[in-house]
């Protein structure tokens, strides 16, 4: 009679569970979806749960039985997890890098983006004839797995991607160009198939979009999302999206779209407040997102030292520890909202007395000391909120003694900002149109020498195409070691993995 009952009881079971089918949204969900593609091996950076199952149902039920003491003993408890393994050692050595800008819950978690816990392949049976569907202790989930593998959905690890790259799309991840930059045509509020065309020929690393290309949030939403399927389209990686978002007069949103405006930073630099940048950051931040953009090339940390500076009112202060204090807690706002922050001008303008805009060299007078005292405090702090960029300037500092602008020194980008500063995010110069790059060296030049100074990615050079052909030029050449251009891309693929630009 209790064998009848126990019988019944599996196979209502049973049915019940066929009709659910597939896999528990339990074991299905993220944080944060970052791609549509399956994976065969590789982990995830979130904890999703890779299964694998024989035919047989694999059950955890909450339905009481009646068993004797003697089938209990024939029965293995079946786990709904498989164990945890330690990640592969490419995921090891990403772990260093806190790149989660995804949400505020990943920032709570140390931005660790590759906490990657790898689910082993494990298939479950049960040992015993009698009965193959076993696991029925009480218990509060159920769960049904197909024989065929089932998996999350997944993004490749950045390393699986380098590998696969040629030395051209390698090279032109560490391009930042405009819209126009790659079509030709002088203004560009929408995209087809040249910008498609272009894309596929040299998959630039990201765009720059200035309040020219703005009509509208919908076309904006429109034009970022057509050319982020073409990046995808052409090498399975997205761009980096960014425009100047500082609040103040440099609002390019704010000022076209009707986003969230705000005063100078000067302005709000005089109440010290860390709330108010917080709220700064993290206001900007959404209304970004939600327009498609991944990246903001704000917050200024320049210390306005000389009232005669290029910068004006868009630095919150002339004291070192108030501009270290809001700019650090825009940089969190920003993140938080799930878009990179920027602090720039490194090593800083606050001290000029020209225009790199406009001046062919601009020469800032400040000894090693004096940065270190003034400058390099906002930058520091900045840092470790978790900046993901840190743009670099054409201002010459004295103090350096190479007599080269900042973003093609490598005593100010690998000594300075990465060595004394502990920098391990994206080193971008500022825009080398500018006069202080363009006047003076052209387009492939002034690739070369910031590649070989430390930075990671050229911001609008005047030829696009002439810097890549160099750079790939310089790589064959030997002048330029491909291991020094994967040191870069490296590190855009793993701030692109954070942010779910990684596609199969």
């Amino acid at each position: 009679m209790k064998h009848r009952k126990y019988t019944a009881a599996l196979l209502s079971l049973s049915l019940l569970l066929t009709g659910c089918g597939g896999i528990s949204p339990a074991e299905n969900s993220s944080t944060e979806t970052i791609g549509t593609e399956t994976t065969e091996t590789e982990p995830l950076h979130t904890d999703m749960t890779t299964s694998y199952t024989q035919a047989e149902t694999k059950t955890t039920s909450a339905v009481k039985t009646e068993t004797t003491s003697s089938a209990a003993s024939k029965t293995e408890a079946v786990s709904t997890e498989a164990p945890h393994t330690q990640p592969k050692s490419e995921a090891q050595h990403e772990q260093k890098h806190t790149e989660a800008v995804t949400s505020h819950q990943t920032e709570q978690n140390n931005d660790s983006y590759e906490h990657e816990h790898t689910q082993n392949s494990e298939i479950t049976s049960t040992t015993t004839s009698e009965t193959t569907t076993t696991a029925m202790t009480a218990t509060t989930s159920v769960t049904t797995l197909a024989e065929t593998t089932t998996t999350a959905r997944s993004t490749p690890l950045p390393k699986t991607v380098l590998d696969g790259m040629t030395l051209e799309q390698k090279v032109g991840q560490m391009f930042m160009v405009t819209p126009e930059a790659l079509t030709g045509i002088s203004t560009m509020t929408q995209v087809g198939d040249g910008t498609r065309k272009a894309i596929r020929e040299v998959p630039v690393g990201g765009i720059i979009y200035f309040a020219k290309n703005m009509t509208s949030q919908e076309q904006m939403k429109k034009m970022i999302s057509t050319t982020q399927e073409y990046a995808a389209e052409a090498c399975g990686i997205g761009l980096f999206t960014a425009v100047d978002e500082e609040g103040g007069e440099v609002a390019r949103c704010a000022q076209k779209l009707g986003t969230a405006k705000f005063d100078s930073m000067a302005h709000y630099g005089k109440d010290n407040d860390s709330g108010t940048a917080y709220n700064i950051g993290s206001s900007i931040g959404k209304d970004l997102k939600a327009l498609g953009f991944n990246v903001d090339f704000a917050p200024v940390a320049d210390v306005n030292i000389c009232s005669s500076n290029e910068l004006g009112n868009r630095i919150f202060s002339d004291d070192p520890n108030v501009v270290a204090n809001m700019s650090s807690y825009v940089v969190r706002g920003l993140r938080d909202e799930g878009v990179c922050a920027t602090l720039k001008h490194f090593p800083g303008l606050g001290a000029e007395k020209g225009n790199t805009h406009t001046n062919s060299t601009v020469v800032i007078e400040r000894t090693l000391d004096e940065l270190r005292q003034t400058e390099f405090i906002p930058f520091s702090e900045g840092i470790n909120a978790g900046a993901d960029f840190v743009l670099v300037g054409h201002q010459t500092v004295t103090g350096f003694g190479d007599e080269l602008p900042c973003d093609l020194s490598y005593k100010a980008v690998t000594e300075m900002l990465r060595g004394e500063l502990g920098f391990e995010g994206i080193a971008i110069t500022d825009s080398q149109q500018m006069n202080t790059i363009s006047k003076v060296y052209t387009s492939g030049e002034a690739a070369k020498l910031s590649i070989k100074a430390g930075i990671d990615i050229i911001l609008m050079p005047v030829d696009y195409r002439e810097a890549v052909n160099a750079v790939c030029e310089a790589v064959r050449s030997g002048e330029i070691s491909e291991k020094r251009i994967d040191e870069s891309v490296m590190r855009i693929l793993r701030k692109k993995y954070a942010l779910g630009l990684l596609k199969k």
